[in-house]
């Protein structure tokens, strides 16, 4: 007589028994999700607020919470006051548009102490197409953080923007002075966030032979982590020279991330429309950047994003950016000589 599962305390796993030989392939998966070193939940996708459905031991090990404590929980009980907002908006997006997402993040341990988790995220669909669960894997990545704090800070810098992008090291230079937190934590997380947008465009840029890349590849690039399925992009293609693809991309990614934390991506029913034509008469070209379907932006936020943004247009690129606020949303007008 063969044997009844038993229920497994951090969630729905059955527990395997040697007598039946593993011979349920779901008996198999389950045991080998409970007994992997690599910490792993599931979160039903179907349930208002996405709570745990089930936790392997080694999860537990790591945030050193019990089975009854978070099962049935959202996974946010594990941000804290060093969380990178940008971090979170990377993680909300993919699960919006039910795709995978690799995110690195800092989390805490029950006992409050930090860690940096390098998060797997990706969906499992039903067979009719619908979303149930998402699966998560977890890399505690503390210890790389440690061992890679010890190196050189001017020496990393340098090798992710090498001398070949002439305005590279102003751009940087720019991302340090005026990126603002009274927490250090996410202070630093910030400067990382924008500096690995920089690395994304150099290495863009490498891929090209430095030849400079099309305005459509750099607005998906950095646009596309956040909004990849909900940004309309419409324009010619327009080459764009290497010396202003990098203090462009900054300029990409602070308006995604605005977007993602306050602005219409923010929104389930927000909108996000970029279009661009070169100027009709000489070298440049003016690009829209378009919000709407966000009424919930207090007019202490209508201010966010405006320093660097407006630095590297302006002063770096010498161009011009023009802001108007609507009832629903934003509507930013750039112009930048081509030449700058």
């Amino acid at each position: 007589m063969t044997k009844e599962p038993t229920r497994d305390l951090h969630g729905d796993l059955p527990s395997a028994s040697s007598e039946d030989g593993f011979a349920d392939r779901r008996e198999l998966a389950a045991t080998a999700f409970e007994r992997t070193r690599m910490p792993m939940v599931v979160v039903d996708a179907r349930k208002p607020d996405m709570p745990i459905s089930l936790a392997n031991k080694a999860f537990l090990v790591l945030t050193g919470y019990s089975a009854g404590e978070l099962v049935g929980r959202n996974c946010r009980f594990l941000q804290g006051p060093g969380t990178s907002p940008i971090a979170v908006a990377e993680i909300r997006a993919a699960i919006a548009d039910e795709r995978e997402v690799s995110v690195e993040i800092l989390n805490y341990k029950k006992n409050g102490e930090p860690f940096w988790n390098r998060l797997y995220l990706s969906p499992v669909h039903g067979d009719d197409g619908r979303i149930l669960y998402f699966f998560g894997s977890q890399i505690d990545a503390t210890e790389y953080r440690r061992i890679e704090a010890l190196e050189a800070s001017e020496h990393r810098l340098l090798m992710e923007v090498d001398h070949r992008s002439k305005n590279v090291l102003a751009v940087v230079d720019s991302i340090v002075r005026l990126s603002n937190s009274d927490d250090p934590a996410v202070y630093a997380a910030a400067i990382q966030h924008r500096v690995q947008a920089l690395a994304r465009a150099h290495a863009l840029l490498a891929e090209r032979g430095w030849l400079g890349i099309t305005m459509e590849e750099l607005v998906r690039q950095q646009v596309g982590p956040f909004a990849a399925q909900r940004a309309v992009l419409i324009g010619p293609t327009i080459d764009l020279p290497a010396s202003i693809v990098q203090p462009l991309a900054l300029v990409f990614h602070e308006l995604a991330v605005n977007a993602a934390q306050h602005g219409a991506l923010s929104q389930p029913q927000g909108e996000l429309k970029i279009s661009w034509d070169p100027f009709p008469s000489s070298p440049g070209f003016r690009l829209r950047w378009q919000e709407a379907g966000s009424s919930l932006v207090p007019a202490a936020k209508r201010g966010f994003g405006t320093v660097i943004v407006g630095a590297m247009i302006e002063k770096q690129l010498k161009g011009h950016l023009e802001r108007t606020w609507t009832d629903d949303g934003i509507s930013i007008t750039i112009e930048v000589p081509a030449t700058a």
